[in-house]
């Protein structure tokens, strides 16, 4: 099967779920809502993690997509370091964090598989 558009890859897909899941975690009403730099943050690199996907696929190299994956699974470790700070500042109770870093080193085993197949 051919992907012809950044939205049709699962990765994508997975990471516009978790920058959204950071979105309504880290909103107005969250116990993080005072904390602004920690709350730009984490929405900064959880938005960063899908937007690097779509311009890496947008790219149309092989080369360059599997150079924007290795920046989108850098900022998806970014996301999981700070989900265990967002714990530790009672920011999110610890089930909701782990359950997000579980879903966060899933797509980061999907990024890196995508990204050594292009190297292949």
């Amino acid at each position: 099967m051919t992907i012809e558009r950044f939205e049709d890859l699962r990765i994508w897909q997975d990471a516009r779920v978790q920058a959204n899941r950071i979105y309504d975690s880290f909103g107005p009403n969250a116990p993080s809502a005072r904390d602004f730099g920690f709350k730009d943050q984490i929405q900064r690199c959880g938005v960063s993690v899908m937007n690097n996907i779509a311009e890496g696929f947008e790219r149309r190299s092989d080369p360059d997509f599997a150079r924007f994956l290795d920046i989108a699974k850098g900022s998806n470790g970014e996301v999981r370091s700070m989900l265990y700070l967002a714990e530790d500042r009672d920011y999110l109770p610890f089930q909701v964090a782990n359950e997000m870093r579980n879903s966060s080193e899933n797509l980061s085993r999907a990024i890196e598989s995508l990204a050594k197949h292009l190297r292949i």
